[in-house]
Parts: C-alpha cells; sequence; structure tokens
C-alpha cells in the first residue's frame, strides 16, 4: 500500500472551521491547482503600502527536474507573468528563499439550498498555498514552463501554434517559480444538511423546496476570429472542449452524493 504525502500542518495553513472538509494531501491540492483556470496570487507590495496586492494569474503545479512526477508528488508552482509587473520586480529583486506569496483558488460546483438562509451553501473545492517565488532564467526550463501553461488552457495547444516563441516574446514573458512550503485544501460536497427543529416542523417542509443546484463551467462552441485562415476547428480543440464538459458536469453531479432523478440522468 502506497503512502500519502502531505503538506506540514502549519499555523498559516491549518484548517480551524469544518476541519473534517480539510485536505493536506498533495494530489488532492494539485488537482484543485491545475484544473483552475485562474489563481488568486497575493503579496506584501512593500513597507510604504498597507494593502495586500491580489493579482489574477494563470499557472500550474509541475516538476522541471522531475517531469515525469505525478500529482500526488512534491511540485513546484510555476506561474505566468509581464516582464516589467510589480509581483515579478518585487521577485527579482527579493533577496533570501525569494518573494514570500500566497497562492489560493477555488471552484463552485454546487448550490446547497435549505430550509434556512443559515444553512445554505456551495459544494465547492478551495485551495490556499504559501511559498517563495523566483524568476525562472535557465531558458529551457522557461520554455517547459510555458508549453506546461499553454496546454493547460487547451490541451497540445502548444504544438498546434507559433512556436518556439520569438526572442522579444521570451523577453517580455517571466515565469514565476514558487517553492512551496505548506499548503490545504477545503472540500465541500454531499446535499443539504438542516437543522433538527426545522426539518421536523411540517409547515416549514411542506412549503419550501430544498436541493442541490449542481454547478460546472461549460466551454460553448468555438467562434472563428483573428488573422487564422484554418477554416474548421482542429480536433485537439473539439476534444478537449467535449472531454471537459462531461468531466465538469461528472464532477459537479457525483459532489452531490445523492440520486438524480431518472429524467436528469443524461
Amino acid at each position: 500500500m502506497g503512502r500519502t504525502l502531505t503538506y506540514p500542518k502549519r499555523s498559516s495553513n491549518t484548517v480551524n472551521r469544518y476541519k473534517h472538509r480539510a485536505t493536506y494531501d498533495l494530489g488532492a491540492i494539485h488537482q484543485i491547482v491545475n484544473a483552475s483556470p485562474v489563481l488568486h496570487v497575493s503579496f506584501n507590495p512593500g513597507p510604504d503600502d498597507p494593502f495586500p496586492t491580489i493579482l489574477p494569474m494563470i499557472g500550474q503545479m509541475g516538476s522541471f527536474e522531475y517531469p515525469s512526477a505525478s500529482l500526488d508528488e512534491p511540485l513546484e508552482c510555476y506561474l505566468h507573468g509581464y516582464v516589467s509587473s510589480r509581483i515579478m520586480n518585487l521577485a527579482r529583486s527579493s533577496g533570501g528563499e525569494g518573494l514570500p506569496i500566497c497562492v489560493a483558488t477555488s471552484q463552485v460546483d454546487g448550490l446547497i439550498l435549505s430550509l434556512t438562509p443559515n444553512s445554505h451553501s456551495y459544494n465547492y473545492r478551495s485551495v490556499v498555498l504559501h511559498g517563495y517565488a523566483n524568476l525562472v532564467t535557465d531558458e529551457e526550463e522557461k520554455l517547459w514552463a510555458m508549453k506546461m501553461i499553454t496546454n493547460s488552457v487547451v490541451t497540445d495547444r502548444w504544438d498546434n501554434s507559433r512556436v518556439p516563441p520569438d526572442k522579444a516574446e521570451m523577453s517580455s514573458t517571466v515565469i514565476l517559480k514558487v517553492k512551496i512550503v505548506d499548503g490545504s485544501g477545503k472540500i465541500r460536497d454531499g446535499g443539504v444538511s438542516d437543522e433538527r427543529k426545522d426539518y421536523a416542523d411540517e409547515a416549514i417542509t411542506g412549503r419550501i423546496w430544498t436541493g442541490v443546484v449542481p454547478v460546472w463551467q461549460t466551454f460553448g462552441t468555438p467562434v472563428p476570429s483573428g488573422d487564422g485562415k484554418l477554416g474548421e476547428v482542429p480536433e485537439h480543440i473539439t476534444s478537449y472542449i467535449e472531454k471537459k464538459n462531461k468531466q465538469n458536469r461528472a464532477l459537479a453531479e457525483s459532489a452531490v452524493k445523492v440520486s438524480l432523478p431518472a429524467e436528469e440522468q443524461h
């Protein structure tokens, strides 16, 4: 039986509320991050600014040193950005281990509609990671990370576009490599959970509908645009859309953990 690798519990990442929903497993946490189209990255902009800065960025968990490493193994978080952005300048000038940052993301899988507003909730998956960010200076590693992040948008998109990037594109693009020191995830799944005083009251249960509305991201029909002359949508795009739509729906519906009516099982 294989071991499960976990992030260490520290004061910064230990879940205190609804502890039964917490996970520190590398595999579960990395999967949520890599399934997220947007990561929210926060950092301290400097001593003269009292407010933390939070940026939406794209990124992926991976290992350049061990590219075949699976999601349940130690990985770094690679973030894609512009050369002169504030976070890149801070990382460039940071000393020691690098720029301390926090990476967070969340996905909603369902609306929990209960008898009382106080019991309403979401089915969700969320992650918070803490680590130190440094600029990737090795060109081979930079190209590897750029390809990984591009293919996270649409599978095989890197090889179906003009590559490699030219000198100007490589100069304007910066990749941050975040060495993760701790992390945690939180997952809520299942159905409605009401107060005993409410579900025993027929005057209430007889007039209020309760249940779960599954929520999932849906990719639509591609619309031609730009200077590309290829008329038919390539298979790498159509197959990705079909696969992701099925996966996203199945995940949202499985999170409910109750049987759907027969007419909805399609």
